[in-house]
């Protein structure tokens, strides 16, 4: 068995069919194809259903799906564990941020973790949406991650590989720039009129956005809206600001914007979404820094 079989394996399920799978693999379809083939000889079992016109998992495809993960995720610990052990490898803690967090939250609570440390822990901050974060931990490319958790929208790292704690409380919080006189919002949940309300949108890979989705499908909107415009956190805010709609934004990030008056509520605390900050790592032993750099958080 050749552990390539494992990460054309893994490729196959994220790009949902062969041809893309191919692409991303940088081989050709039939060669992609005969090499899921041989995985199947290897384990005497089909692991996809191809009487089907969409890719589709066996049972036993689906449950070796679960196992190719965490055997992947295992290797690359193991061998960024064994070559921080020889010096051959800098004893850096990969972690990686979703960007709501990034700027505001991620500096001070890595300036307190750090000065509770006997020597500094080197840190690589990467900062990218949900569904890449995801990625990313499940091809145990990093030590951590750190974002925002809502019920109604588990995430895959919520499964049984990895482990996470809770730093603390935030929500989401409806915002739009304040008319010029009066301090009302420009664009407001309880307009009464019918209107469309603008709304400037997270885009589909964004966690934010899987936790609003989430929130509009659990409950009856009396509003109804229309995307203006789309993208991640901080730009959102920043258009927001500048009058271009509504937006769903962490309270931690709009908190001064709030309390300066230059984004007003949008809605009443009834429109807020509450969400927890939380920290991920994978189930499994991980590099003796990425170690104490746990134990640090979980004081």
């Amino acid at each position: 068995m050749e552990m390539a079989w494992l990460e054309d394996f893994g490729a196959l399920i994220r790009a949902g069919n062969f041809s893309r799978a191919a692409s991303a693999r940088c081989v050709t379809q039939p060669a992609f194809s005969r090499r899921i083939r041989a995985l199947e000889e290897w384990l005497g079992v089909e692991l996809v259903d191809r009487g089907t016109h969409q890719m589709t998992l066996t049972p036993a495809g689906k449950r070796f799906a679960a196992i190719a993960e965490t055997v992947l995720r295992d290797i690359e610990h193991g061998r960024r564990e064994v070559q921080e052990i020889a010096g051959t490898s800098a004893s850096t803690v990969k972690i990686l941020v979703t960007h709501a967090l990034a700027l505001g939250f991620f500096p001070q609570w890595l300036a307190e973790l750090q000065a509770m440390a006997d020597t500094e822990i080197p840190i690589q901050l990467t900062a990218d949406n949900m569904g890449a974060s995801e990625q990313i931990m499940l091809n145990g490319k990093a030590h951590f991650c750190l974002c925002h958790y809502y019920a109604g929208a588990a995430s895959v790292l919520d499964g049984a590989g990895f482990l996470s704690i809770s730093l603390g409380a935030d929500a989401l919080v409806p915002v739009s720039a304040p008319h010029k006189t009066g301090g009302t919002p420009l664009h407001s949940l309880a307009a009464g009129d019918g209107a469309p309300v603008h709304l400037l949108a997270y885009g589909a890979e964004s966690g934010m956005g899987r936790i609003v989705s989430a929130m509009f499908g659990a409950s009856a909107m009396p509003a109804s809206f229309t995307p203006v415009f789309t993208s991640h956190t901080l730009v959102l805010a920043r258009m927001a600001k500048d009058g271009k709609g509504l937006a769903w934004l962490p309270r931690s990030i709009v908190a001064d914007d709030l309390d300066k008056g230059t984004l007003v509520r949008a809605g009443d605390t009834a429109w807020d979404i509450p969400v927890d900050i939380r920290l991920y790592r994978p189930r499994g032993r991980q590099s003796p820094s990425a170690e104490a750099f746990w134990k640090l958080a979980t004081v």
